[in-house]
Order: structure tokens, then sequence, then C-alpha cells
């Protein structure tokens, strides 16, 4: 479960990983008034769960109530990569004398937590990455004997102040049974104090019978509402969506779209077992994004039929209406009752939807038509 950056802080402030005062806000009446309790220039930063906020447009400097009254107003309902800002942090300007990146992860590739520290912060890791490999450290961490943050913040440049915050964001990894926490960037003052300027966390959904937790914010995103109806979508940059059944076929499915030349729109697996409701539910959630410019559905019938695949992509489609005619839809069924599935499609003659019998086709076709070709 991601968390918004606010939630991340408040975790940050239990662990003792010093953050900016600042408070939530859902209106920009609420914005004025954080703004005048702090009574400092303040920074509005809208609350997505999502990167690319400040080129967005989503974290605007105030420098008194009333501005921050105002571009609260121009943040909130701001949408930034499918993502709406029902809320924004409201926190004290922090001017950064240097800037760090710390993170600390669950290392799937090697089966083991992974600590990713840089003396250089404020930029896309990947970025930072790709452009100057040896100023990012990767450090292996043994669960067991924890973290040396003394080791850790001289291996990376970072000053020694550092090293009890890097402390106490493993404290807060292995406590909150997170998968992620990262701090971009990690920032040291004029005043030589080390300040989380932003915060991600990632929590493990699975261990939350551990935890006494507040339920999940719903914010209205296209993940909240797939989430809403028991759906396993995950929105990501592309223009081609993509719906299978099985993670397996899903994910082969991106790299096929992604080997014809487009990116994926996101990642949606309805199930071994879903009938007609959840194949009209996901086609609604993807038709939703408007970065969607066309729809790959990739269906292997087994538990899951061809033909109720094939239903449900016909009722959804009637729902929409109008909506389910904007974009192009292929499709491509095989397995279990595939041409049961194939005739319900075709008898439908609906204008958007393309049938054809190959995985790397169908991938081909939308590739094309996302394109615009």
């Amino acid at each position: 479960m991601d968390l918004f950056e606010y939630q991340a802080k408040e975790l940050f402030g239990r662990h003792g990983i010093p953050v900016p005062m600042g408070d939530v806000a859902r209106s920009p009446e609420e914005a004025r008034v954080i703004a005048d309790e702090l009574g400092v220039p303040v920074v509005i930063k809208a609350q997505v769960k999502t990167g690319g906020r400040g080129k967005a447009g989503g974290i605007r400097p105030a420098p008194g109530p009333a501005a921050a009254e105002e571009e609260a107003a121009r943040v909130l309902g701001m949408e930034i990569k499918g993502h709406v800002a029902h809320a924004v942090l409201v926190e004290a300007a922090t001017v950064p004398f240097e800037e760090y990146y710390a993170a600390f992860l669950v290392d799937r590739a090697s089966g083991s937590f992974l600590a990713m520290v840089s003396a250089q912060g404020g930029m896309e890791i990947e970025e930072l990455a790709a452009r100057d490999p040896g100023a990012l450290v990767r450090m292996p961490v043994d669960p067991v004997r924890g973290v040396d943050g003394e080791e850790l913040a001289a291996k990376a440049g970072l000053p020694a102040a550092a090293a009890a915050v890097l402390e106490r964001m493993w404290d807060l990894m292995v406590g909150e049974d997170a998968l992620l926490v990262e701090v971009n960037p990690l920032i040291c003052t004029t005043d030589q104090r080390i300040v989380a300027l932003d915060g991600k966390v990632t929590l493990d959904g699975n261990a939350a019978f551990r935890h006494e937790r507040e339920p999940a914010e719903l914010t209205g995103s296209l993940e909240d509402r797939a989430r809403a109806k028991g759906l396993n979508y995950v929105k990501l940059n592309g223009s081609v969506g993509v719906i299978g059944n099985g993670a397996g076929l899903v994910m082969s499915t991106l790299d096929v779209v992604a080997a014809a030349g487009a990116d994926p729109a996101n990642f949606l697996d309805i199930g071994g077992g879903a009938g007609a409701q959840v194949m009209a539910d996901g086609l609604e959630i993807i038709l939703s994004d408007p970065d969607v410019r066309s729809v790959l559905v990739n269906v292997f019938g087994g538990i899951t039929t061809c033909d109720a695949v094939a239903t449900g992509i016909v009722t959804a489609l009637e729902l929409l209406g109008e909506r389910g005619r904007a974009r192009p839809i292929v499709v491509r069924l095989d397995g279990n009752n595939a041409e049961i599935g194939r005739r319900i499609l075709s008898d439908a003659r609906h204008p958007a939807v393309r049938q054809i019998p190959t995985m790397d086709g169908a991938a081909e076709l939308a590739a094309r038509l996302a394109a615009g070709a």
C-alpha cells in the first residue's frame, strides 16, 4: 500500500525523522488557516501517489496565508498522471544547503533488503543512476545486523549528521513492515540540520494485521476506483490499455506491447475466475483513463471462459455508450470457448472492436492504433 506524502511524514515523525512543520488541507480556506498558524512562507504540495508533481505544477511556493489560499485553489483538483489532488500538504518552506537521496527497499531480484544512498538528491533516481552510476551507493542490508548509519553515510559522501536519520529510516522500514522508505531530497539546511523534505513509503499489505492503522484514504483515482471494484490494477504512463486474465499473461502482454513500439497505460489482471461483470468493470476503468488511446484485451480462456469475457466486453460497451466508441479495442481470445466468444463479438458488430487471433498481431495493431496509424 502506497502512502501519501503527509502519511509518510506522519510515520517519519513517529520514528524521529525530522520533517518540516505542516498540515493537510482539503480546501483553500483550510490552507490559509494552516499557513497563518505556521507564520512563515509555505509550500503547497499536491497529495497524489505519483511522481512528477513539481514538473506538473503541483508544488507551489506561497509567501503568506493569502497566497497559500490562492495556490491551494490552483492545486486542489489538479490531475497528475491520472491522479487527482484531493488534498494538499501546507508545509513550512525550507531552504536546502545540500540535497541527498536515501532509500531502503526490498530488492526482489536478490531476495534481500537494499540501501541506496547518494550525495546527489532532488532528481529522479533513474536519471541519476543513468547519468552517473557511481554517484549512487547500493549496499545490501543484513536484517539481523541492521544498518550502520555512519558507515553508510561515509560511503555515500553524506555528512556525519545524516547517520542517525539513516538508521531511523531503517527502524521505520522494519517497525512498520515497509517495502520502501524513500526520501528525495533528504536535505542539509544552512544551520546543518538534516530534514526529510519529501517522503515515500510503501507498506506491506500482507503485514497489515500486525498494525493498527486507519483505512486507506480513497481519492477517486483510477487505482482507488479499481480497488473498490476488486480489480488488480496499476496505472502506468503509456497509451495502450491492457486487460488480461492472470498476472503472468498480463506481464507478457505488457512486454509484447513494448516490443511493438508502444508503452502500456496500465496493468489490469481480471483473474482466473472472473465473469462478465468483472470484465465490464475493468474495461470501464481503462476507458476512463484519458491517456489511453487504444485497448488490448488478451485472454486465454480457462476458468475464465472466452464467452464470458466477450459478454463482458459487449455489456461494458453498452453501458459506456459513446465513451465506448471513442477508442479502438483490440481483442485476442484463445482457449476455453474461444470460438463462442469470437462469435459473440462478431454478432455484436461494435464499431470499436477489432479481433486478432494472435497476441503479437493484437499488440502490433493496438500499438499502431494508439499512434494514430
